[in-house]
């Protein structure tokens, strides 16, 4: 059996990159990339930080999510450009049909990255990695910005390897380069690894990705619980997670919020989650519809995603059940950090809420009742009219 081969395509800087080809087109006489630049959002509310930033504002010592106050004070004559999410959607919409081109399995994880399942290929393309570079100088002339493209075994090594040098670079991180190319890094490096677990980790003498995958176990689980385990997992370069290039059935129910100041109170993030919940809860219900499968997203105050998810044996719309659900996550989820964004999102959605036999069958459909009455009300007073006390405001 061949064994896996992965490409993670990512656009290097998109969102300057596409506003400088959009505003090309447009006229514009200069090349935003060739300036000092950055993509900003309104300096009023609480997106008034660097969004993205030209190759020469970098120079100055710019970074992605400072305020743009503080930016304009590293660089005097810095130029300063709207977000255009409509035209990036467009854009992105394009891109990735015409990656579709050269395989149909692509899982798509933002607008401007990608995972590649190359998988099984070779009768279609000799050599993968010089397909690697076609793509990367086709998109570069078809569409007029580049690409990183990293090759590996499995999605997190592609993933580690399209961060290598940048931009318009292909780097391959095969099972048998991990030690050498991967292990010498800065374990902060390491994906999925946010600031606060690298703080942690270097305290205890794990400074680099090499050190964190020849440590004890054992000695990680004391200190990181299960997240101790995966990132041990990560360090070596294991990861059995599909490209999960299938369009699904139902693509799910979510919401997410950005905060209006970055967030470490633990208690403050549940509430905000609960009063997520009870949300998502009422739209499932509304469109009777049940979930088997909970998730909660994070964003740190420097753009760390993460997501965990937890899957049941029986389908609910029932806000207590999905509400622990929600809970039990997002403890397995949080290290401390301070977050910019969070949500909950329901998803394998489905008219079925047939059960599995239990003694509790009877009080559940006793407690369905009580919640189709409660949203009745809130249907026709409010959103608020009836709210679970859980979900109050400690300090009202």
């Amino acid at each position: 059996m061949d064994k896996r081969i992965i490409f993670h395509i990512d656009v290097n800087n998109a969102f300057l990159s596409w506003t400088a080809i959009k505003m090309l087109k447009e006229g514009y006489e200069r090349d935003i990339r060739k300036i000092p630049a950055i993509i900003g959002g309104d300096e009023s509310k609480r997106h008034g930080i660097v969004l993205a930033k030209s190759p020469v504002a970098k120079k100055y010592g710019i970074k992605t999510a400072e305020t743009i106050y503080s930016a304009k004070k590293k660089c005097a004559n810095l130029e300063i450009f709207p977000s255009d999410y409509q035209y990036y959607s467009k854009i992105s919409k394009k891109f990735f049909q015409h990656l579709a081109k050269y395989s149909p399995n692509i899982e798509k994880t933002s607008v401007d990255e990608c995972y590649i399942d190359m998988t099984g290929t070779k009768f279609l393309y000799a050599n993968l990695e010089k397909l690697a570079y076609d793509i990367k100088e086709e998109v570069k002339e078809k569409f007029g910005f580049t690409v990183n493209i990293g090759i590996a075994n499995n999605k997190l090594c592609a993933k580690m390897a399209s961060d290598f040098e940048k931009p318009d670079r292909i780097h391959t991180l095969y099972e048998d380069e991990v030690k050498n190319k991967m292990w010498p890094l800065d374990v902060g490096k390491l994906f999925m690894v946010g600031e606060k677990s690298a703080t942690k980790l270097k305290k205890l003498g794990i400074n680099t990705i090499g050190d964190l995958a020849t440590s004890d176990t054992n000695m990680l689980t004391k200190y990181f619980k299960s997240q101790g385990i995966i990132m041990w997992k990560h360090a070596n370069g294991i990861d059995e997670s599909p490209v999960e290039y299938r369009k699904p059935k139902n693509k799910g129910i979510s919401t997410s919020e950005t905060l209006s100041t970055d967030v470490g109170d633990k208690n403050k993030l549940k509430k905000i989650l609960m009063h997520q919940t009870e949300k998502v809860c009422r739209d499932i219900r509304r469109k009777k519809l049940y979930t088997t499968t909970i998730a909660v997203t994070m964003k740190t105050h420097d753009f760390v995603s993460s997501s965990k998810q937890m899957t049941l044996d029986n389908p609910t719309n029932s806000t207590d059940e999905i509400s622990q659900c929600v809970m039990n996550v997002f403890d397995s989820l949080y290290d401390g950090e301070k977050i910019r964004n969070i949500g909950v999102r329901l998803s394998n959605l489905s008219p079925n809420n047939t059960r599995q036999i239990s003694i509790f069958n009877e009080k559940r459909e006793s407690d369905d009742k009580i919640q189709n009455a409660l949203d009745e009300i809130n249907d026709k007073f409010g959103s608020s009219s009836v709210i679970k006390a859980s979900l109050l405001d400690s300090d009202k």
